[in-house]
This record gives C-alpha cells, sequence and structure tokens, in this order.
C-alpha cells in the first residue's frame, strides 16, 4: 500500500511540472497583460482551497471546544 502511495504521489508532481511548463510557454509567447491575467486567475483559484480548509479547521475546533466544556 505505501509503495503505491509514492507511486501516486510522484506522478502526481510530473503532471504538476507539465502544467507549469504549460503555463509559463503561454506567458512567453503572450504580452505583459496576457500574463497579468494569467497570474490573477492562478491566484483567485487557489485562494478557494485555502478558504475551505480554513472554514473546515475553524468549524473542527468550534466543535472539539464546544465538547470539550
Amino acid at each position: 500500500m505505501r509503495k503505491l502511495i509514492y507511486i501516486l504521489v510522484f506522478l502526481s508532481f510530473q503532471f504538476a511540472n507539465a502544467q507549469c511548463a504549460m503555463c509559463r510557454a503561454v506567458v512567453e509567447s503572450g504580452d505583459a497583460s496576457q500574463a497579468e491575467g494569467l497570474n490573477s486567475g492562478i491566484l483567485y483559484l487557489m485562494v478557494f482551497p485555502y478558504l475551505l480548509v480554513g472554514a473546515l479547521v475553524f468549524f473542527l475546533i468550534k466543535r472539539i471546544r464546544k465538547h470539550k466544556i
């Protein structure tokens, strides 16, 4: 089971590197406004997972404190 997890993690890094190369190629071939738009889009998409995890942690801590008291 552990070997399977290591293989999946290794493959996910390979896919992530391929995506970064594609983004870099788009930015290099375009103009500055296109690069700024791509950066804004990446930041916009990156915020939501952090918000979801933060909300989950907040509610878990709140629930744990409620049952502890």
